[in-house]
């Protein structure tokens, strides 16, 4: 079921708002980003995520192919979602779980996790995943 959820980064100068289902998978990746800034996002739709403050706070970083938007603060450093362009399920948003105000430890405890192996650019379990 989608719920709205309100988010930023750590310092607050970038807020959002995003329709999740924290029942559906989240997805853990061992890409070379992913895997350095432990990255752990949930999908949203383009429709279902608004940037409520801090665009002007945002920096944007590409590598590789441009394919993914990767957005850090530049104040604090911190990924509160990036957008996926070339995905399975086509564009979307990753919300970074991390940055969700008010979900309980318990709560993150019990959000199901694909494993993607992007250093391969596939979207199949990597043979390792417990360090993600």
């Amino acid at each position: 079921m989608l719920t709205t959820y309100r988010g930023s980064c750590h310092c607050g100068a970038v807020r959002f708002e995003a329709d999740l289902d924290l029942t559906r998978p989240s997805y853990r990746c061992n890409c070379s980003i992913c895997r350095r800034t432990r990255f752990w996002p949930a999908v949203a739709t383009p429709e279902g995520f608004r940037l409520l403050s801090g665009e002007s706070e945002l920096t944007q970083y590409l590598f590789h192919t441009g394919k993914n938007q990767h957005y850090f603060c530049r104040h604090c450093g911190v990924r509160p979602f990036g957008v996926g362009t070339e995905t399975p399920v086509g564009k979307m948003i990753g919300v970074n779980l991390g940055c969700l105000e008010g979900v309980s430890e318990e709560e993150l405890s019990r959000i199901p996790i694909t494993y993607v192996d992007g250093l391969h650019d596939r979207f199949l379990p990597p043979e390792y995943v417990s360090h993600l």
